[in-house]
């Protein structure tokens, strides 16, 4: 059995903090953290080896441990320094025309959101924000509404397989069978899931999937991986040409010298990966997120009846992962975050989407049932007060 007391002093967070705001950043374990800063030492002893000659070698070695994590060839993965910048390669390396369109939710994630408005009014395509309606109550309702905003003109899906400010987990594996089937590109916003649900990339039929390495798998930050499927690869062009463009040492793959070729950087959160691999195997953490999944969804529904309002989804592993989404009522949402924060040393996120305002934790190996306990007298104890919270009826 895990010794949880034992993990919980791994973690370098602020023990006065009440953390139940891993989704944002996640948070280095300690020996994890000094993988990373005796990379960064390896460089400062050596600049010249450490990104001129070794680098790609180095970089190879942690792409082939990230790969056997989510299982897929390694040559068909790069390092990126988070999601949104992986999927800003894709949306400007698409060469959509006038007409297209790219079907995707109304429940992504803001900044990806940005990316394909601003990507789709440069070429005059347009980005279908499908709404799926909330609770929703069964995966086939979220397959059949996702699909009413299919049209001829579709040219790809771009869908979350964990949203951000909602945190429910979407049928993506079904979604991608069916626009396969429709001989559609299929791009999946994974940000949330390496290291939190089992990815299996040689089943998923998905065509693109970026995931940050820097959330539940606890490498250090600006660490996401961006997969392109071979056949799909040479579509895309990196949005820094360097190094890698016309190389004067091409490798086997022109995918990865024109996104990994890119002069100076520190590549010592990518070298990170395997140390976060070997600490997940290390701590047997399918039994640690499953700890964590039972806290998250225990509790849910408590907290829904304290504030008034209803659960997002049926309380299960279909839709939840190590987080859940609480609808909540008030006018000053940044506000309540700072509140909580200053007043009772919590972080936790308090989410604004569209017309919709949630409170989202999310529970990692260091938090523990008194964790959610504080944050429920806090809340009750704002909601009492009847100025930065009310509730729903």
């Amino acid at each position: 059995m895990t010794d949880y007391n034992q993990l919980k002093a791994q973690f370098l967070l602020q023990p006065d903090i009440t953390y139940l705001n891993f989704a944002s950043f996640g948070a280095c374990p300690k020996p994890v953290f000094k993988d990373y800063q005796d990379w960064q030492l390896v460089l400062e002893r050596e600049p010249v080896q450490y990104i001129a000659v070794d680098s790609s070698a180095r970089l190879q070695t942690s792409r082939e441990a990230l790969a056997d994590y989510v299982h897929c060839d390694a040559d068909d993965l790069v390092y990126v320094t988070n999601p949104t910048y992986a999927i800003n390669i894709i949306a400007k390396g698409l060469n959509l025309q006038e007409g297209d369109e790219i079907l995707s939710t109304d429940l992504e994630y803001g900044a990806l959101d940005r990316t394909w408005n601003y990507y789709c009014r440069q070429k005059k395509a347009t980005y279908v924000r499908q709404p799926i309606s909330l609770p929703v109550v069964s995966k086939e309702a979220i397959v059949e509404q996702f699909w009413k905003g299919y049209s001829s003109r579709t040219k790809a899906i771009f869908i979350s397989q964990i949203t951000s400010s909602t945190a429910l987990r979407l049928p993506v594996e079904e979604i991608c069978e069916i626009a396969k089937a429709k001989g559609l590109l299929t791009i999946v916003d994974g940000a949330h899931v390496p290291g939190h649900i089992p990815l299996n990339l040689s089943t998923l039929k998905a065509d693109i999937y970026t995931g940050a390495c820097h959330k539940w798998m606890m490498t250090a930050k600006g660490n996401t991986f961006l997969y392109v499927k071979k056949e799909f690869q040479d579509r895309f062009d990196p949005l820094v040409v360097s190094w890698g463009y016309e190389s004067a040492v091409p490798s086997h793959s022109r995918f990865l010298d024109y996104h990994q070729m890119q002069g100076t950087r520190d590549f010592s959160a990518f070298l990170n990966t395997p140390a976060a691999i070997a600490f997940m195997k290390e701590n047997n953490w399918e039994q640690v997120a499953q700890r964590c999944r039972q806290l998250v969804q225990t509790n849910y529904q408590r907290f829904c009846d304290l504030l008034g309002s209803a659960t997002l989804c049926p309380v299960s592993d279909d839709f939840l992962g190590q987080m859940c989404s609480i609808p909540i009522r008030t006018l000053q949402p940044q506000q309540l975050q700072r509140h909580l924060f200053e007043h009772y040393k919590i972080e936790v996120p308090v989410m604004v989407h569209g017309a919709n305002i949630f409170l989202r934790y999310s529970i990692q190996a260091f938090n523990d049932q008194s964790d959610l306990d504080r944050l429920y007298s806090a809340l009750a104890e704002i909601l009492s007060e009847g100025q930065l919270l009310t509730k729903y009826y």
